[in-house]
């Protein structure tokens, strides 16, 4: 397989990289520039510990398979642990899988990684900034990490401890101003510490694909009809749209939207929006 550089000015460079504070100069790509998502195309960041618990392999795993199922793109580090487990069940489901190397391509990391990046590579891509030759420094890989979130809409954080090159990714979201999501796990151990960090800071707690699927307000075309058909005419919204709009406090405004959500009639997207699912006139 051929070995592709793109500078930044080039056509094919991809948007979401060009976006982002610090954008690379340029790109190495093993694989097809085209399966880079664009911004039409959902993707997802799963990144974790390297030496990961079995619970939280199984979880990386199973989240990555069933959001793949679903047509997300999951992209990831190639690392040991959790990035192995997300690209390997992302392949394993026929799924589009984006490894981010903090080394260049010639010198990939970790050695036992060789056949995996040769599967991502053969249906998604492999890229790194670094040229092909750049060993597999540590400085680096903090800094790669925020191109694995520049290239998601969002990050799913499975088992982190406190100081985890995870929580380095997550903090690049957030720059990037996108939203970290949570797997939460066991107190025992220390592997879920940074983690559970990150949900008290105020990222959002989720278990199942399914949740994820609905917090981005994604759904999966190959599925059910109820699923690939969405209620009619979703509108986004804000809590300060509506309290600007009917003058009632924050306080109250939340309330009654908590009550619609549990009818269904609106969905939460974030902390403070939703989308409203029926015509219904919140005044």
């Amino acid at each position: 397989m051929s070995l592709l550089c793109l500078y930044a000015d080039a056509p094919a460079f991809p948007a979401r990289l060009s976006a982002i504070p610090s954008p690379p100069e340029q790109l190495w790509i093993l694989g097809d520039p085209a399966r880079l998502p664009d911004w039409s195309t959902p993707s997802i960041a799963i990144v974790g510990a390297r030496a990961a618990s079995r619970d939280g392999l199984d979880n990386a795993a199973r989240v990555a398979r069933e959001l793949a199922r679903a047509g997300v793109v999951v992209i990831s580090g190639l690392a040991r642990g959790i990035d192995a487990a997300a690209h390997q069940a992302t392949l394993d489901a026929g799924g589009r899988t984006i490894a981010v190397l903090g080394s260049g391509l010639a010198r990939i990391y970790p050695n036992e990684h060789h056949d995996l990046a040769s599967r991502v590579a053969a249906t998604g891509a492999v890229l790194s900034e670094y040229p092909p030759d750049t060993a597999p420094l540590p400085p680096l890989f903090p800094k790669r990490n925020r191109l694995v979130s520049g290239l998601a809409d969002v990050v799913l954080v499975v088992e982190a401890a406190e100081k985890s090159g995870a929580l380095i990714t997550a903090s690049a979201a957030l720059d990037q101003g996108k939203d970290v999501l949570v797997m939460p796990g066991r107190v025992a151990g220390g592997r879920n510490s940074g983690g559970h960090r990150l949900i008290r800071d105020g990222a959002r707690l989720v278990e199942t694909a399914d949740d994820i699927l609905a917090d981005m307000a994604w759904f999966d075309t190959s599925a059910s009809p109820s699923r690939a058909e969405p209620s009619p005419e979703p509108v986004e919204f804000t809590v300060d749209d509506v309290v600007a709009e009917t003058g009632e406090s924050p306080a109250a405004v939340l309330a009654r939207l908590l009550q619609l959500e549990l009818a269904g009639e609106v969905q939460r997207i974030g902390s403070a929006r939703f989308l409203r699912l029926q015509r219904r006139v919140l005044t």
